[in-house]
Parts: structure tokens; sequence; C-alpha cells
């Protein structure tokens, strides 16, 4: 009996240290849940506020972690651009508005810890001032002037390249922002620290590909290449490919005037719903963090959104009339909103703009896209191959400078001049803006020292084409630039 006693006993032992070792295992599981994984909703006043801060789902597959992701610019300075090294990230073009922990187009959200990913108004603010010393105005939805994602990313690369990018440099330069908890300090220490590194390196490699093409510079990105070399989405090789897509950045306002037409610069596919849902897997969103619900009322409010009025005063409500008459003899038929092709697709041979991003998107890419999209809770089947450029309507025309599909062209001005006419170099990412000819300031010292450096004899960079008015006497140019402005 006392043996069979004794058994019991040690059974019992054994299930007390089993059910210890289970709840302990249930503790850290819990734990590493809270700290690593646990999802915190957003709340946001406004639809507006949800666009310029909000997640789109990259947080998990591109997401960084806040605070190492707030001290890169501290510690590494010497990887921004040379002459702005003291300015962070604002040095890359980004617009931070005061009292905000990121800048527009930044969503700050927590997943186990304070991630941040990029949103599409990292790209798709417009800023402008009216003067060197004004106030610099911030506008939902328009095209990025000054952000530069290329610089953005490749600084993401360098710094992490770099033998400093330690656990004890950043730890001590997060230090001096917040307070870690102990945990939080061993966490960052040996997971979340090396694992950023890691992640950074696999971008940098997967964006190599770029550092052999002509860059794109502020306000301008190649949107597809990346989605097509990009292994998990798809998965076509860089080696084999070389495509350039580099294109300027397009508003989001006022898309419902965009129903049923041809969108993206060279009307890939014509369903904003798509176009909306797929900006945030070009962004970094997955089939598991892509917020359906929250950006179709993302969606609803760029329908709705209208640009904002030309600014300026000084306006010849004469010559803007005599303009209004030009542009329906002139440009109406492929601009205006009753246009016969506004929205359609214009074979490129007939506009003569630069073939580059026409070439880059492919047939291919198209059907792995639509192929692709069936992973995710709403499905892809709009995408398709085109052979030219889409006609656009000219809502806000004003404060979509530099034009053409590749932002070659710096002002109106000087688009209504034949192509030999245009300037061959000129300087871009500088928000100063010029009212007399309809685009930013692109030349002079400021504009040197704080833009970059545009030449149109580089690849894809091409200013020929789109000829239409250019013949029309001077006197009727600046007629139609003054009407321009009103729209």
């Amino acid at each position: 009996m006392a043996r069979k006693d004794h058994a019991h006993a040690r059974v019992r032992h054994w299930l007390i240290w089993l059910a210890l070792l289970l709840a302990l295992g249930a503790v850290v599981a819990t734990i590493g849940w809270y700290k690593l994984f646990r999802e915190v909703p957003q709340h946001f006043d406004s639809v507006e506020a949800y666009y310029r801060y909000g997640s789109i789902g990259t947080e998990p597959e591109e997401g960084l972690p806040y605070w190492v992701w707030r001290v890169l610019p501290k510690v590494f300075p010497q990887h921004l651009p040379e002459e702005a090294e003291d300015a962070g990230y604002a040095a890359l073009g980004v617009v931070w508005e005061e009292g905000e922990p990121t800048p527009v187009g930044f969503s700050l959200k927590t997943l186990g810890f304070p991630r941040i990913g990029i949103n599409c108004a990292a790209c798709h603010t417009a800023t402008y001032r009216t003067s060197a010393d004004g106030e610099r105005r911030i506008v939902p939805a328009g095209p990025h002037q000054t952000f530069d994602p290329q610089a953005y990313l490749r600084f993401l690369g360098d710094a992490a390249t770099d033998p400093d990018f330690t656990a004890d440099t950043l730890l001590a330069a997060i230090r001096e922002e917040t307070e870690l908890s102990w945990l939080d300090r061993l966490l960052y220490r040996f997971l979340i620290i090396p694992r950023t590194r890691d992640g950074l390196l696999e971008q940098a490699e997967r964006f190599r590909w770029t550092e052999e093409r002509p860059r794109w510079g502020p306000g301008r990105i190649d949107p597809f290449n990346p989605v097509k070399f990009h292994p998990d989405l798809l998965a076509l090789d860089p080696a084999e490919d070389d495509t350039i897509g580099n294109s300027d950045i397009m508003p989001l306002w006022a898309l419902d005037e965009q129903e049923g037409y041809a969108l993206h610069w060279d009307g890939l596919n014509d369903t904003i719903t798509e176009v909306v849902l797929s900006g945030a897997i070009g962004d970094g969103a997955r089939p598991d963090s892509l917020p359906v619900e929250a950006l179709g009322e993302l969606e609803t409010y760029l329908r709705e959104l209208a640009p904002p009025p030309y600014p300026f005063d000084a306006r010849d409500e004469q010559m803007a009339a005599r303009g209004k008459v030009l542009f329906e003899e002139t440009c109406a038929g492929c601009h205006g909103p009753e246009g016969a092709r506004t929205g359609t697709v214009i074979p490129q041979p007939e506009v003569g703009t630069d073939r580059h991003r026409l070439a880059m998107w492919t047939a291919e890419a198209a059907e792995r896209y639509n192929a692709y999209a069936e992973a995710y809770p709403r499905d892809f089947d709009a995408f398709v191959k085109t052979d030219g450029y889409v006609a656009k309507p000219l809502t806000g025309i004003w404060l979509r400078a530099p034009y053409l599909h590749n932002g070659s062209v710096p002002t109106v001005e000087d688009l209504l001049r034949p192509a030999e006419e245009r300037p061959v170099v000129f300087h871009r990412g500088y928000d100063v803006y010029h009212p007399d000819r309809l685009g930013f300031i692109h030349e002079g010292e400021a504009a040197e020292r704080q833009g970059f450096r545009y030449d149109t004899r580089q690849p894809g960079n091409g200013n020929a084409g789109h000829e239409y008015g250019t013949q029309l006497p001077a006197e009727d140019r600046d007629a139609l630039v003054e009407y321009l402005k009103t729209l």
C-alpha cells in the first residue's frame, strides 16, 4: 500500500510541475503577445485626420519600431543630405505639423510596441508657399512637392549598414526621448533592434535595382516596379527588366469626377476602389492587414474632396474669360469634363511623351497582379496593359506642377512652348509658388539649394511631346494660363 501511495505522490508531483510549467508558458505567451503583437485600435476625430495619420495596414509587414525610427536621424545625421544634416526627417522633404508624433503620411500604431508605417498621405499631400518666408500650407490629397521617397529608403538602408546600428547606441539615444521599462529594454536589445536592422538590410537589397536607374527625386516615385520586383508580390526579376517607371506623384482629390475613367498615368486600371486598395498594397499592406472598411471610408472622402482654389488675388478676369474660349477650342476635347477623350488613353505615338513609364507596365505584370489579389478580402480584375497615357481632367491644375507624367516640365507656361524651348535642366522640390507661370520656382539660388537637379536628358526624364497649344500666339498662351488658374 505504501508503494502505491508513493507512486501516486510521484504522479501528483509531476502533475504539479507540469501545471506550473503550463502556467508559466501561458504567462510567457501572454506577455509575448502583449509586448509584440497586441493591436491597439487608432482613434481619429475626422476622416481627414485618418487620411493624414491613420494606418492602411503597412505596420505588420513594413512598419518600424517607432522609437528606433525616431532616433535614426540623430544617430546617423551623416546619412542625410549633406546640406541638411541637422534637419532630421525634414531633410528628406516630409511635412511635420507641430505637436504631432509623426510627419504627415506616417502612421503610429501599437502592435505589441509602437510602430510607424507609411500611408497614402506620405506622397499625396501637397505643400506650397506664396513667398520664401511665407507660411507653408498643407493640402491633403495633392501631389507632394518636397518628399523624396527614394532618399528616405536610402537613408534607412544606409543607417542599417552603419556599424553604429547597435543596441547600445540606439538604446542610449532612445533613453533621451523616452523611458522604456526593463522588459522593453531587453526586448529592444535582443529582439526588436536586431530584427529591425535585418529588415532594413533586406529592404535595401530589395531596392538595389534603383541605384542603376535615374533618381526619382522629390515629388516623384516609381510606383509599380517595386510591386513587380517584390518577391512576395509579383516576383519579377529586376535583373531581367531594366524598365524605368519614374512618375510624377498624382493628386487624389475629386475622384468622383474620374468615375469610369482610365486611372494612373497609363490607364492600367479603371476602378477607383481597386486603385485605393492596391495603393495600400504597394505601400506594404498584406491580406490579413488590409483595412478594407477604413479604406472604403477614405475612398468616399477622396471622391468628394475638392482641391484648394488658386490662392493669389491678382487675376485678370477679362483675360481668363478669353482663355476659357481658347480652352474650349484647344484643350477641352481631352481635358474638359465633357471632352470626348477626357479620361481615355491617348496612344503614345500621338501624344509623344516619354515612353519609359509606359514600357514599365507589362501584360504579364497586369495578369500577375489580378491573380495575386485573389488572396485579398476584395479580388482585383481590372489591371490591364495599355498603349499610351491618360488625358486627365485638369481640376486643381495650378498645384499639380511640374507637368507631364514624369514631371519633366516645370510650369504650364513652359508646357505651352515647343519641346525645344522647354528647360533642359531645372530644380524641383522647392515649394515656393510662381503665380505668373503657373508652377513652382525652379531656378535661382534657393531652388538650387533646396531642390533636386532634374535633367531631362536622362532616360525616363524626357520633356518632349504634348505640343498641343504650343503654336498659339503669346497673348493667347497667356490668356489660357490665366483661365487654368480657375480650374
